[in-house]
């Protein structure tokens, strides 16, 4: 992959009249990633658990960027009945759709089930971005230069799917299922590429990873433990959210970038950095695993891909 130098916010093609949606917009990544679009012309939907919160971030927005493009609209993914009256709303009031960032996350809670009975890191993190990708798949294929990004995490390498367990009711572990969510992000977005490949589609699907970013994932829910750790003792070290949204953005708008990339930070153990690509898990690669999450979220969603050919 031929790579810019030092590829920043800066570098962003003027994105107007292009329409993207971005999953937890409110704030950190998800807000760096919709405040960056904007002031290059594109219309940001934000998809936002707390709509008040989503008013809010949008407001700021337009304080300083009066002529933004902004909607928010209340999407929960880990409820799958929200992620589903959600995709009905857009396909009545938008024709297209040309970026899908599946952005938002929940990190390291409790032990705790969706309303649908699933693991909630899984829930949200995985299952509620895979339905809602299916859902919207029509959208994206009317889009201009259309493109999924999914964020995944360098946890990824570390992680393994427990398919006999996936809502961690023998054994659950805060981060060793937020691994795991991490995991399924990056397996549905190599096998969401092999897929879309495969039927000729139009559609790119990227992976990105913020490497160590400063948001309020770290601090805003997880287990006392891990919000000490990475939300106190390790904060210094982070990246601020609009250093850490870099590789998302690459992913969502760089002309270079190609379906089933991985774009991280290029810095020393991929925590901070400008954007490059890097190197998937061979877990997350592999074919059969990629086939099995695909069944396994298919069935627990009842979301079927309808994959259609180029125009």
């Amino acid at each position: 992959m031929t790579q810019k130098e030092r590829w920043t916010a800066a570098d962003i093609p003027d994105q107007t009249g292009r329409v993207f949606l971005v999953t937890g917009a409110n704030s950190g990544l998800g807000l760096a990633t919709t405040r960056a679009l904007a002031h290059r012309g594109g219309h940001v939907i934000l998809a936002v658990r707390d709509e008040e919160k989503g008013r809010r971030a949008a407001a700021e927005l337009t304080a300083g960027l009066p002529d933004a493009r902004l909607e928010v609209r209340r999407l929960d993914l880990a409820d799958l009945d929200s992620v589903r009256a959600f995709a009905e709303k857009l396909h009545a009031d938008h024709a297209r759709l040309d970026v899908l960032v599946n952005n938002a996350g929940v990190m390291a809670p409790p032990r705790t089930l969706s309303p649908q009975g699933h693991e909630v890191q899984f829930a949200a993190n995985h299952l509620g971005h895979f339905a809602l990708t299916g859902l919207l798949l029509g959208l994206l294929t009317a889009g201009r230069d259309p493109r999924v990004v999914t964020v995944s995490s360098p946890n990824h390498r570390k992680a393994h799917l427990y398919f006999d367990d996936l809502t961690g009711e023998r054994r659950y572990s805060p981060m060793g299922h937020y691994n795991q969510s991490k995991l399924a992000n990056a397996v549905f977005g190599h096998e969401l590429h092999r897929r879309l490949t495969e039927a000729g589609s139009p559609i790119r699907s990227l992976l990105a990873h913020p490497g160590y970013t400063a948001t309020g994932l770290q601090s805003g829910g997880p287990v006392p433990l891990v919000a000490l750790l990475f939300g106190r003792v390790l904060r210094p070290l982070a990246q601020t959210p609009g250093q850490g949204a870099l590789p998302q953005l690459y992913a969502a708008t760089e002309p270079e970038a190609r379906s089933g990339e991985f774009i991280g930070p290029d810095g020393r153990g991929e925590l901070r950095g400008s954007p490059t690509r890097v190197a998937l898990s061979a877990g997350a690669a592999d074919a059969g695993t990629g086939r099995r999450l695909w069944e396994v979220s298919e069935q627990a969603t009842g979301v079927r891909f309808g994959f259609s050919p180029g125009r």
